[in-house]
């Protein structure tokens, strides 16, 4: 049968068009949030699924040709894009709470914008399953979050190195596998330079319908790598040493229908127990998964509080004193570069000088001016931030500049004296569900509350670009 190729038409966003189920999402939200801080907080909090491990499993789901269910997914900015995404791929999806169902039998002509695929880095995700399943693909270079250079050519080697052909022109990757009849990725033994867990969750999935035995050494270990991998299993892959630096993956013909659950979010959780801390309040957070969180877990002991198990997925923060430490981020099992700023938050009332170092991303100090703005007094030097402890902060208005900058203003904000405002909670949205419930249901004071603001010109672009996949 001849293959037809599947064109994706991207058209800008009109943003006066009301949103149907492929059409891109609207504007940034405007509006800001008002903390009226040193309210005291107690109670338990339930944590939601694990973002980044739910949109690396909806890319996963692109392997398999049957029906999967999804549950404990959350309800998010990233999780809806990711959902158009696929949609505009041919792929069917219902959620329902947080039971989201994904069926990508067929794949069929659609239209996705450009600007939503390029805006979602967890997009390019994408290319592994397609290439894996399809043998060509064409898809916009990723997205995301301004937190420094996130460059794909990893994964772009990993890919070579398992017979694909990859050529980047034009902010686009172009992915194929040559040659005629049945278009199969190879094994290959593949090491990379540093264990990025982007290039390690695509070359993983892309490996599990190759021929033959795929080796990923210096892979990334972190849990969401792993959960991936489980749902992978769960659908007939054979993967072996995922959570570890080796992962070996034997690729199988095709893989079947699955129900699975995805983990709880580990950022989330560790910005609660932070919360905690901040404020001076004893919270329970369920469901966790402590060995996710031991890195956080050990510098808040290190700071002063701790950090109770209750049972098998449950925790409760006592908090005390704050205290001086010194972070540096790192991979996993390091301390998680997504819990810097939130860290950073607290420190800024420690008793003491603190050093956080960033190794991970080379621009994610963006809120540090922000802290400042509160009252903190922190210095960078680098990638250093030198935080030297204050007795209070002040309720000021900031700006939220990424997503986990967003949750440091906040966690500033409940412990601050007065009312702070921040704006930019479109990067909050992307990544925290429902966090202004959670925090009242603890006893906090806050609102959310449009900004009023200047109507934006319409859009009167009228180029097209277009994404191609060819079976």
């Amino acid at each position: 049968m001849q293959s037809i190729p599947l064109i994706l038409e991207v058209r800008p966003i009109n943003h006066s068009s009301s949103l149907k189920d492929n059409d891109p999402l609207p504007k940034k939200d405007q509006s800001v949030l008002h903390i009226w801080g040193r309210a005291s907080l107690s109670g338990q909090v339930k944590i939601s699924g694990a973002k980044n491990s739910a949109l690396a499993i909806m890319a996963g789901a692109l392997l398999c040709p049957q029906d999967c269910r999804l549950h404990n997914v959350p309800s998010l900015v990233d999780i809806e894009k990711m959902s158009q995404i696929l949609s505009a791929l041919g792929v069917k999806l219902q959620k329902n709470g947080d039971i989201l169902d994904i069926n990508a039998r067929h794949l069929g002509h659609s239209t996705a914008p450009y600007e939503l695929v390029s805006q979602l880095r967890a997009s390019f995700f994408a290319i592994g399953p397609l290439l894996a399943r399809l043998g060509a693909v064409r898809i916009p270079l990723p997205g995301g979050c301004a937190i420094g250079a996130r460059p794909v050519d990893l994964h772009v080697r990993g890919l070579q190195s398992m017979g694909a052909q990859v050529h980047i022109e034009h902010g686009m990757v172009n992915a194929y596998i040559s040659g005629s009849g049945n278009k199969r990725l190879k094994g290959a033994k593949i090491y990379l330079d540093y264990p990025s867990v982007g290039a390690t969750e695509t070359l993983m999935m892309a490996a599990t319908l190759a021929e033959g035995e795929t080796t990923i050494e210096n892979a990334a270990q972190e849990p969401e790598v792993a959960d991936l991998a489980n749902f992978c299993r769960a659908m007939g892959a054979k993967i072996r040493g995922a959570g570890t630096n080796t992962i070996i993956i034997s690729g199988v013909p095709s893989l079947h229908s699955v129900e699975y659950s995805v983990i709880p979010d580990r950022i989330e959780a560790g910005t609660f127990l932070v919360a905690g801390a901040i404020t001076h309040s004893e919270i329970t957070l369920a469901p966790v998964i402590p060995d996710h969180l031991s890195a956080v877990i050990a510098k808040l002991q290190e700071i002063g509080s701790k950090v109770i198990m209750e049972g098998t997925n449950r925790l409760r923060i006592v908090p005390d004193r704050i205290q001086a430490t010194d972070i540096e981020t790192l991979p996993f099992p390091g301390f998680p570069t997504d819990m810097q700023a939130p860290l950073m938050a607290l420190l800024t009332l420690s008793e003491g000088d603190s050093v956080i170092t960033e190794t991970v991303f080379e621009n994610r100090l963006g809120h540090v001016p922000e802290l400042n703005r509160m009252g903190a007094d922190i210095r960078i030097k680098g990638n250093n931030a030198i935080i030297r402890g204050v007795p209070m902060l002040s309720g000021a208005p900031v700006m939220a500049t990424d997503l986990r900058a967003s949750a440091a203003l906040i966690l500033a904000g409940l412990a601050a004296e007065g009312k702070t405002t921040i704006k930019g909670l479109h990067h909050l949205d992307r990544g925290y569900e429902n966090v202004e419930e959670k925090l009242r249901k603890l006893g906090a004071k806050l609102k959310r509350e449009k900004e009023e603001h200047e109507p934006e010109a319409e859009e009167t672009s009228t180029a097209q670009s277009k994404i191609t996949v060819t079976p």
